[in-house]
């Protein structure tokens, strides 16, 4: 009796937890939580329909490429090497210098090694460089600003402190054909001493929306008048993973920080993020890995490496990946069409990523009740409120608004698009 009484106050103990302010903040439930918590339950049981993450396609082609470099990288010894050892802070030594000249070669970017850093996922590095560039410092608080949301919802819950992002609602450019495109509202941004960092993702995730060259032109030309940095999240961007559909060119300079990442390549496994920016950034960033943890994986770094090395990254991505990811996307519109028939039914210019951002004007309810009746059919998307980072308060507009993406067979687009169209018509 003594042992169980003992055994039941041990276990008492144990979940007991006084956690200090960082603790509390991070273990709350986020957006971030419910996405991810959502992609493992689908994945977890047989039927779901999975419209809602953001995991990217095993495109046949593209697997079958990183399969063979992976078993010439085992052959050669460097695959175990890889595993087997740290590499620096900064990353994989070898790889630095490959990503350096390829810029240098395609962009003419000026910039060497000292330019780049490695981290484990795009998810890190925002953590790092949100906190280092706004929150308190003595007297002066900084913050965020997103000039155009919805942005991605990773960026919501990463400050230490509340109330790290500001944001601005974009202006909303109607098109024809159903379509639409959020646009910077040039004529009413606010960048101030209040501002430590300006965030921007081309494309946009969630609704594909692509910053023109002129967008960047100006954002860098106001960020460099308040000496602030402009952030550009490249995660589905050109030159790699290119799921892009619009002419662009790469925007980089040394007031830029550019952010990219091997996931969308197709190796999300992988953990590996890229930071360039200039050489000072990047000897903070490498300073801040070290700390928080010694050194970033490996084996991505070395699988593009190769690819580098042997001039197939960029067919990989111009002849393989871009051209996947666009039929999916015209696949899925031909379907929403057909399923809804109704001109409430707004959608996002899709310029690129791997997602459609759906607009149901005037709908009964909130698009987070419809969320939870669509999870009950077996359909999973993902809610609009949690992409609008900085803002005050859930905008109609927010709640109006849902996610989808468009990665699945033709079979479970046409199947969960039908489930949407069904509950649709009952609110609506």
């Amino acid at each position: 009796m003594l042992f169980v009484i003992a055994e039941r106050i041990f276990s008492a103990r144990q979940v007991t937890m006084n956690l200090s302010d960082f603790g509390r903040r991070f273990s709350g439930y986020s957006g971030i939580t419910h996405l991810m918590d959502d992609l493992a339950e689908g994945l977890a049981q047989p039927g779901v329909v999975m419209l809602g993450g953001g995991n990217p396609a095993g495109i046949p082609g593209v697997m079958s490429v990183f399969e063979d470099v992976i078993a010439r990288l085992h052959e050669s010894g460097r695959l175990v090497a890889s595993l087997a050892n740290y590499d620096a802070p900064q990353g994989k030594a070898a790889f630095l210098e490959t990503l350096a000249e390829f810029f240098q070669q395609q962009y003419d970017w000026q910039i060497s090694s000292k330019n780049i850093a490695l981290t484990h996922g795009s998810q890190s590095s925002f953590f790092i460089l949100f906190n280092s560039f706004a929150g308190n410092s003595g007297s002066v608080r900084k913050r965020v600003l997103i000039p155009l949301v919805p942005e991605y919802i990773g960026y919501c819950d990463v400050g230490i402190e509340d109330d790290l992002i500001t944001s601005q609602e974009a202006r909303i450019n109607t098109l024809e054909d159903g379509f639409f495109k959020y646009q910077v509202d040039f004529d009413n941004l606010q960048v101030d001493e209040s501002v430590g960092l300006v965030c921007v993702s081309r494309p946009t995730n969630p609704s594909g929306n692509v910053l023109t060259d002129d967008e960047c032109r100006q954002l860098d030309e106001i960020t460099r008048r308040h000496g602030v940095p402009l952030l550009i999240d490249s995660a589905y961007g050109t030159p790699f993973p290119n799921i892009i559909f619009s002419e662009v060119n790469p925007f980089w300079n040394e007031n830029c920080i550019v952010c990219m990442s091997l996931s969308k390549l197709g190796l999300p496994g992988a953990r590996t993020g890229i930071v360039i920016a200039n050489e000072d950034v990047i000897r903070h960033f490498s300073n801040m890995t070290a700390i928080t943890s010694l050194a970033p994986a490996g084996i991505g770094a070395e699988i593009v490496n190769q690819l580098i090395t042997d001039n197939a990254l960029l067919p990989l991505c111009h002849d393989l990946i871009q051209p996947f990811y666009k039929q999916r996307c015209d696949l899925a519109l031909n379907l929403l069409r057909t399923a809804i028939g109704d001109s409430r039914l707004h959608i996002h210019k899709p310029e690129g990523s791997m997602f459609l951002w759906l607009w149901f004007e005037g709908l009964g309810i909130g698009t987070s009740e419809l969320y939870q009746r669509l999870k009950k059919k077996g359909l999973l998307v993902v809610p609009g409120k949690y992409f609008f980072p900085g803002q005050s308060t859930v905008s109609a507009h927010a709640e109006s608004c849902v996610r989808m993406n468009y990665v699945q067979s033709e079979q479970e687009l046409a199947r969960g698009i039908e489930i949407l169209a069904q509950e649709l018509k009952t609110c609506w």
